[in-house]
């Protein structure tokens, strides 16, 4: 019997000593692992407030296949991202930081916290990770990026970081559905390479080639793209990137399309303060064709995620601007005109500034190409630069809004775009429930001023007032629950409503509030983090009908 204990005793030591291979320390700040081959992944455990870890992935022979950056655990561990080894043989470990407030490099935590798995647990253990929302499996997310409509099946491809839960390692990430709802993760379908890290980018199909452009973001930002052959699946990077080049620091995020009138594809990107618009006929050469901007609109930050489509007899310019926000961080502002090919010419006056979302936490605002029926449908990165690193979960970060589909309405002299939710949002509606739940349809039929409040047994509770004298509703999130993580969180957002309001649709989801008038005129989306579901409403000013979400 003790002879047996003795031997169980050893193969466990041996186990658990072939898991945790010491590292060779070279350094101060300089470590090198050696991959266990036994396995399919390593399992890294990170630390999300300590410095970046750059490693520098070699193979058998000593070549360096890939580059990564992450948070490697000093002295206790957040949560693991997996590494998928593919015969990698050699992590070269540079760790930044002051190392003399950190001990030292071989006593830290990720040396014995490693592990390595045949799997990688996906299952949910966030409380606040959406129900009907689009959300990473794991890892960061920002921008939505390339999404087109093709056989049936949306694809989203979107700015993704596999090796933590803050930005970082820029890849597209890929998921797909057949009705925006319901979404199915797909493998990554852009990684970096030595041009630089996957910025945001389009695609468009032509033909059986689906055809993905996007920023190589190195030294410098330039224009590359790839090629899919598989519908989207996998994409094989075209041999002569970068396709177009610029010395302008902030030069990125290409939206193209076919522009039927002059037979070519045009391609707009953003390049600091303005936008630019080039021009193709086979979708490699480019020429410069004009600059819009100068003068118009908000100019607080940087611009970015340009799209350009028409609605009608006009022409849309999306513009995503981080800082310079109506209520601070990150939005979306637009402009209306007309495109003949070569330039957009806004109709507005240069000092007219017009936002697509009157919320905190909705940027990077995109369509899908290609969607059925003449629709444009957008999905927005769910969250502000101000503290979307910082938002209380862990396991992932950040969702897309709900579908909605874009239209136009006029009011004085001015020509808006129309938010509605998309029609696959009425779909969704299940049950009529008596209170609020975790992931339901609120629909408020309004006459006249109304307040709204959504509370819950801790006191915590959300505020909407519409006025109708004055044409404006406010959300006030400032005891929402969580709001301590920045101090850029807790807020109240006012909008316009461009006329008066007769129903409004609330769509809550575990962790955001996405307020539309029902006829497009306002929409407002702003994150919470309640410490319980809100469970209780109270209207005064109006009749409520709550639905449940169907998932």
């Amino acid at each position: 019997m003790k002879k047996t204990i003795w031997m169980f005793m050893a193969m466990m030591m041996a186990l658990t000593t072939e898991a945790q291979q010491p590292p060779m320390v070279l350094g101060d700040n300089h470590a090198m692992l050696k991959l266990q081959q036994e396995k399919r992944y390593i399992l890294l455990p990170v630390q999300e407030k300590e410095d970046i870890a750059a490693i520098a992935v070699l193979d058998g022979h000593n070549n360096m296949v890939q580059r990564l950056n992450v948070k490697l655990a000093i002295d206790r561990v957040d949560y693991y991202v997996p590494y998928e080894i593919k015969g990698a043989c050699l992590f070269d470990i540079t760790f930044h930081g002051d190392r003399r407030q950190k001990g030292a490099v071989g006593e830290f935590a990720c040396w014995r916290e490693i592990k390595y798995s045949d799997t990688f647990g996906t299952a949910n253990r966030e409380r606040f990770r959406p129900v009907y929302h689009h959300t990473p499996l794991y890892g960061w997310m920002n921008d939505p990026n390339g999404m087109f409509y093709r056989d049936g099946v949306w694809h989203l491809y979107y700015q993704y970081n596999p090796y933590g839960s803050q930005w970082e390692n820029m890849h597209w990430g890929h998921s797909t559905s057949k009705d925006l709802i319901h979404w199915e993760s797909q493998p990554i379908a852009l990684e970096p390479d030595w041009l630089g890290s996957i910025f945001s980018g389009s695609c468009v199909t032509n033909g059986n080639e689906t055809i993905a452009f996007y920023t190589t973001a190195g030294l410098h930002q330039t224009q590359s793209m790839a090629i899919s052959r598989d519908n989207g699946k996998t994409f094989t990077k075209y041999a002569g990137n970068p396709v177009i080049t610029s010395d302008k620091p902030d030069f990125r995020d290409p939206n193209v399309f076919w522009h039927e009138g002059t037979k070519r594809w045009i391609m707009i990107l953003a390049a600091g303060q303005e936008m630019q618009i080039y021009s193709s006929a086979n979708l490699t050469e480019w020429k410069y064709e004009s600059s819009f901007g100068k003068e118009y609109g908000n100019h607080s930050g940087v611009w970015e995620c340009p799209d350009l489509f028409s609605i009608e007899d006009k022409w849309i310019l999306i513009c995503n601007i981080n800082p310079g926000g109506p209520f601070g961080g990150s939005a979306t502002q637009y402009f209306v005109g007309s495109f003949d090919g070569h330039k957009f010419t806004c109709e507005s006056m240069p000092k007219v500034t017009k936002w697509i979302d009157y919320g905190k936490d909705h940027y990077a605002t995109v369509s899908f190409y290609n969607a059925p029926e003449n629709r444009r449908v957008v999905l927005a990165w769910m969250s502000n630069w101000q503290y979307a690193n910082q938002v209380p979960t862990q396991q992932f970060r950040s969702a897309n809004s709900i579908p909605r589909d874009l239209g136009l309405f006029r009011y004085g002299e001015e020509t808006y775009v129309s938010v509605v939710p998309s029609k696959e949002m009425l779909d969704a509606r299940g049950e009529k429930v008596k209170q609020p739940t975790e992931a339901c349809e609120i629909v408020v039929d309004v006459k006249g001023s109304a307040d709204i409040t959504l509370s819950n047994t801790k006191g915590e509770q959300v505020t909407m007032h519409y006025d109708a004298g004055k044409q404006t509703i406010a959300m006030d999130r400032t005891m929402s629950g969580n709001v301590s993580f920045s101090e850029a969180f807790p807020c109240v957002t006012e909008a316009p409503t461009y006329g008066q309001i007769k129903q409004l649709r609330i769509f809550i989801d575990r962790c955001s509030i996405e307020a539309f008038d029902a006829e497009g005129k306002m929409v407002m989306t702003n994150l919470v983090f309640p410490s319980e579901p809100y469970n209780s409403i109270k209207v005064k000013g109006g009749k409520v009908t709550i639905y449940e979400i169907k998932y």
